[in-house]
């Protein structure tokens, strides 16, 4: 934070909880401006996430990412995304993020690099997401999904991914922002 920063901090004055869901909860926060003016917001909570983006190269140094692809309710459409999910209670990013990639493809990774921690949607969201490259990846067993989840495994080439990311069926915005984490570190070699 700056020194011009604080020209323009908000303080939260209470916070409410509205509503709760088996994935997120609702609450109200009022707010004062820099200005004293007093204002309501509506925040989502939720657990932090974590996305690990599996990569596979080959001996020809062709580069291939193990993906997931299921049905999502809010686009209501197939999406081909990196294999991730929700953190759970007192587990690590890093933890999570092999758990998932585990029980959502069968894989298991010998090396998990953190590429970055975001939030979703700062505008309303609370959680962050952990973004993560998987790397030598081994099959560790087979599929361990929850009841309410169908999910196929594909190992799509990198130059696909790269190429149709945004475009169906690779819609989600989450995956766009890992992809250009991970291209910024191969081309730019930036650190992980």
């Amino acid at each position: 934070m700056t020194n011009k920063d604080s020209a323009i901090l908000w303080q939260e004055l209470e916070q409410k909880h509205l509503y709760h869901t088996r994935v997120f909860d609702v609450a109200s926060t009022r707010a004062v401006s820099p200005q004293g003016e007093t204002g309501e917001f509506f925040l989502l909570d939720a657990p932090d996430w974590c996305v690990v983006m599996p990569l596979l190269i080959e001996e020809n140094d062709k580069r291939r990412f193990l993906m997931v692809r299921q049905w999502r309710h809010g686009e209501k459409a197939v999406s081909l995304e990196f294999p991730g999910g929700v953190a759970e209670q007192g587990e690590t990013p890093e933890e999570a993020a092999r758990r998932e990639l585990q029980e959502e493809t069968g894989y298991k990774a010998e090396k998990l690099s953190l590429l970055a921690t975001m939030n979703p949607n700062s505008a309303f969201m609370t959680n962050h997401v952990h973004i993560f490259l998987a790397e030598g990846l081994s099959k560790a067993g087979s599929q361990d999904l929850d009841s309410d989840e169908f999910i196929n495994v594909e190992l799509v080439e990198e130059a696909e991914v790269v190429k149709n990311m945004g475009k169906p069926p690779y819609t989600h915005a989450i995956m766009a922002s890992a992809l250009g984490l991970y291209l910024a570190q191969k081309f730019f070699l930036l650190p992980p």
